[in-house]
């Protein structure tokens, strides 16, 4: 049966009006919840936006390579005699690094030589024979000058002697530029290989880093900007470089290789990994200090005044402006009516398990307050739960039963 249930509030109001303002109660605790809001407001710095220069910074990871590297090795076989550098070492252009044991191919050059000088009598006979005279080759005419240099054997003999001078010449490795020697692992007296580098020679000079940035990051970037490079192994250490090149070509994963030139000065090695950060001065810029950023629901807000009133700030890079929904319309709670004979007398069951809700109750000036509402067809009890704040902001709670039965 649907009844209409009046509740006076008189004597719960004064409970709830006195646990909150009497401090000194010991009940208090055992009552009710009271929790001390700040009164200290928030203060915040302001500051007028001016134009100016923006240095922008773009970090990415890298990996540094040399300007200049050669893989060195011998021209012919032979036995190692002399290894005078090691990994490490550094080399000036056209410093000795090994070379081979060289009596078998100075035994070879000097036998081409011999070879030559034969030939050479056997040309000057042949020209004889045509009634040319000796050591004056420039009245010959080329044909017959071919035709008895072929018989003489005299050109075969030269190639075999350039041949032997060249390898005896190569049988000693240099330095082809400044750098350090690498990849050194032969030993003396083992054979040496001409398929296989003996080593190698990295230019310390002129190293280059390699790093990719995003797609949408190359508008912020050009050729001749300042980078800052950082090897991850020694962070102490920064160098500066300058762009070099920008691939123009975006791969699959929208990435852009780019290219930077730095002085390693010997402490930079290549296949290190180094942090490269790339600097730009953009002018004429509205600078946003860092600590005006705040993070609102993993978004980045900054809050601006114009006049004394809130103003939207400019989406920027990186920044979005955001609208946060403020406080909704309240919802009136839904209480049904039986004020009919045929609604009272429904035979349908109502099974309502909270039967009144008011956010914002208002006592008199004697402190009373009336509630009014339909009861469910359940006659189990009632819980009256009572919140609300005091005059100093205090939160207070109550709570009691009240049995239908």
């Amino acid at each position: 049966m649907k009844t209409q249930n009046y509740r006076y509030l008189l004597c719960m109001a004064v409970a709830l009006l006195a646990a909150c303002s009497d401090a000194g109660k010991g009940k208090e605790s055992e009552e009710g919840v009271a929790t001390v809001l700040p009164s200290e407001s928030n203060e915040v710095t302001v500051k007028v936006l001016k134009r100016a220069t923006f240095e922008h910074e773009l970090v990415s990871n890298g990996k540094v390579t040399a300007g200049a590297m050669a893989d060195l090795r011998f021209e012919t076989t032979g036995v190692v005699a002399h290894i005078y550098v090691k990994n490490g070492d550094p080399v000036r252009k056209g410093q000795k690094l090994a070379e081979l044991d060289k009596f078998r191919l100075k035994n070879k050059t000097a036998q081409a030589k011999d070879a030559l000088e034969k030939a050479e009598l056997e040309l000057q006979d042949v020209l004889i024979g045509q009634g040319y005279p000796v050591g004056d080759a420039s009245k010959v005419p080329a044909d017959i000058m071919k035709l008895a240099r072929v018989r003489s054997g005299y050109d075969q003999s030269l190639a075999q002697y350039e041949l032997a001078a060249y390898e005896e010449e190569h049988a000693t490795l240099v330095a082809p530029f400044d750098g350090v020697v690498a990849n050194l692992f032969s030993k003396p007296f083992n054979e040496a290989s001409t398929s296989e580098a003996f080593c190698s020679i990295i230019g310390t000079q002129g190293m280059e880093v390699d790093f990719t940035v995003l797609e949408s990051e190359l508008p912020l970037i050009k050729s001749g900007d300042k980078v800052i490079v950082t090897p991850y192994s020694d962070a102490g250490f920064r160098q500066e470089g300058r762009i070099t090149q920008i691939n123009p070509l975006v791969d699959d994963k929208g990435m852009v290789k780019v290219k930077a030139a730095v002085n390693g000065k010997g402490r930079l090695f290549s296949g290190m990994n180094v942090r490269v950060n790339v600097h730009r001065s953009l002018g004429g810029q509205l600078v946003i200090p860092k600590s005006a950023v705040v993070l609102r629901s993993g978004k980045q807000v900054v809050f601006t005044l114009k006049d004394g009133k809130d103003l939207p700030a400019r989406p920027a890079q990186g920044i979005i402006t955001c609208t946060p929904l403020g406080y909704s319309d309240s919802v009136e709670f839904y209480q049904p009516t039986y004020d009919t004979p045929e609604k009272k007398n429904d035979q349908r069951s109502d099974l309502r398990s909270t039967i009144y809700w008011n956010p914002s109750l208002q006592l008199d000036a004697d402190g009373k307050a009336t509630i009014e509402y339909y009861t469910p067809d359940s006659t189990a009890p009632e819980d009256i739960t009572i919140e609300g704040v005091d005059k100093n902001g205090k939160v207070c709670r109550i709570i009691q039963t009240i049995n239908n039965r």
